[in-house]
């Protein structure tokens, strides 16, 4: 299977296979007394054109999973597949290309390149990997996130929660098949984390995008469409339609 050459629009939004998938994955860290069990043969799949948000207590294993799904870190066992690959098949170069083509990252700190402007902060990963930005795409993408008055800033010019839009920006207009986003607002005020979660969720609603959020914020895992959640390495409970209050209930339980 190559995962080389366009993705295609927004994975076939009626297609109703899921966009990851991950089967028996467990995750060991060291050896012998010193193994830590981070995943324990979780088995879960996330929607094409969902928001899902992935919650537990501290040490639960919400963070590997995340970065086992998103080839970042190495699986000890069982699969994942990002739509029709398998990850746990492919070498270093394979898996920096399918990063590069079909998954998107929003993380904690914004990262962007501070002598560029917002503009060419978003256009990076396509210049990076040689393909042209779809206009109508990248209009669009700027107006869902509100940027439109600030393309030609630089990062120092903007607000932190303007930074985290820019990288919002900059991981949907690569059309990847999923965006895995690590505790998105952890750096923003809640007011400037509650804006860019609502561009995370019109992303889902408008764009068709599918969306996977590690976050610890009883309130951001509410805009999510649904909630799993872990406790030493074992997917234990899920919400559908959640609320801050159910999603904190859950919590309590799991800690108590």
């Amino acid at each position: 299977m190559t995962i080389t050459g366009e993705v295609g629009a927004w994975n076939a939004r009626g297609n109703s296979a899921p966009a990851v998938v991950a089967r028996g994955l467990t995750k060991v860290y060291g050896q012998g007394d010193a193994a830590v069990h981070a995943l324990r043969g979780v088995d879960i799949a996330f929607a094409t054109g969902a928001f899902t948000a992935i919650m537990g207590p501290s040490g639960s294993g919400k963070s590997t999973l995340m970065h086992c799904l998103a080839g970042l870190d190495t699986v000890t066992g069982g699969q994942v597949h990002i739509g029709d690959v398998e990850l746990t098949g492919l070498n270093d170069k394979q898996l920096t290309l399918l990063r590069r083509e079909r998954i998107g990252f929003i993380f904690q700190a914004f990262n962007l390149l501070p002598t560029l402007t917002a503009e060419q902060n978003i256009r990076l990963p396509l210049e990076i990997s040689g393909r042209q930005a779809d206009q109508v795409l990248f209009d669009r993408v700027v107006e869902t996130v509100g940027l439109r008055d600030r393309l030609a800033h630089r990062p120092t010019e903007l607000s932190g929660g303007q930074q985290q839009r820019v990288a919002v920006a900059r991981a949907l207009i690569s059309k990847p098949q999923v965006i895995f986003a690590d505790e998105p607002t952890g750096n923003l005020d809640s007011r400037s984390g509650a804006e860019v979660l609502s561009f995370l969720r019109t992303s889902v609603r408008e764009l068709g995008q599918t969306i996977v959020m590690v976050t610890h914020d009883p309130v951001a895992a509410a805009y999510a469409d649904r909630v799993v959640f872990l406790r030493d390495g074992l997917l234990v409970d899920e919400l559908v339609q959640p609320t801050p209050q159910s999603v904190l209930d859950t919590l309590m339980k799991l800690e108590a």
